[in-house]
């Protein structure tokens, strides 16, 4: 193996980190690889030299955070919606996956609610949080990426996670993967047969309920709070689906329901102590194209 074959090869084996890092940054899978591209481009680029960057890895996700914060940065300037008119993109696999790159992506650190939080945060809000909080890079270094001091940097991540904490509910709380499969199993099965009391059993009084429509018009990001009128939506939702079967949204437990033999909507939940306190709705018709979910 020449120089530059294990140049390419040390890249690949930290491909999916690097990625894993780009999309909680961005909250984008095309705009993560972007980033990651651009990453490879400069260790090419490197004047010292790849024999002379003696941590490699560290180096790789200095670089592909700096390119994030630049990527930020330019979405903030050219922006004319509010941060959270958008859901993230979504990582939508079988509820029996275990694909390494899937779980890398949508590790436990960042579920889909955080990642919602995530897009209304200003860049360097973002880039310290993720990389502290959910990589553990120490201040010092993070300092260095955002052209700041150690002690603004850790007070950019602070403010971070005050906003967080504030608008997330699951935030901080890690319910068991089964627990979260039965609560959406619950309410799946509640919606399909009308019952309303069933349905304000499972969701917690203070549920929110996040659609993204695609609906330009009226703004495309629906909120619906509360136990009874999220369980509404829901009798509504059943009403015009036929089917809907158990994935993972960004490693939480999710649906997929169908209508007409095409996808109609993704939702994810957040479930706290056996009750889903979020819900999570994609229902725009070209972002899920763009999943290439499958519906056999």
């Amino acid at each position: 193996m020449n120089e530059h074959e294990k140049l390419v090869a040390d890249f690949e084996n930290n491909r999916a980190i690097l990625r894993g890092i780009a999309y909680r940054m961005l909250g984008s899978l095309s705009e993560a690889d972007d980033a990651v591209q651009e990453t490879w481009l400069h260790l090419c680029r490197s004047n010292s030299g790849p024999r002379d960057i003696h941590n490699l890895r560290g180096w790789l996700m200095t670089v592909v955070a700096r390119v994030c914060l630049d990527m930020l940065r330019l979405r903030e300037a050219r922006r004319e919606e509010p941060f959270d008119m958008h859901f993230p993109d979504l990582i939508v696999y079988p509820d029996d996956a275990a694909d390494p790159e899937h779980q890398i992506l949508a590790g436990e650190a960042v579920g889909l609610a955080l990642l919602v939080v995530l897009e209304t945060l200003a860049p360097a809000e973002r880039i310290a949080f993720v990389l502290h909080d959910v990589f553990a890079i120490p201040y010092d270094e993070i300092a260095r990426i955002v052209d700041r001091t150690p002690t603004a940097t850790r007070q950019l991540a602070s403010r971070a996670r005050r906003r967080i904490q504030g608008t997330t509910p699951g935030f901080g709380f890690k319910e068991n993967l089964d627990s979260q499969r039965e609560a959406a199993k619950a309410f799946l099965a509640a919606a399909n047969q009308g019952n309303f009391q069933g349905l304000l059993t499972v969701l917690d009084p203070e549920v929110i309920l996040r659609a993204d429509t695609g609906d330009k018009g009226s703004g495309p990001l629906k909120i619906v709070q509360g136990a009874r009128n999220v369980a509404s939506q829901a009798l509504t939702f059943a009403r015009l689906v036929q089917s809907a079967r158990p994935v993972l949204v960004n490693g939480q437990a999710g649906l997929v329901a169908t209508r007409h033999n095409q996808p109609y909507s993704v939702m994810a939940f957040t479930v706290k102590s056996g009750k889903i306190v979020e819900i999570y709705v994609l229902s725009d018709p070209d972002r899920l194209r763009q999943l290439n979910l499958n519906v056999d």
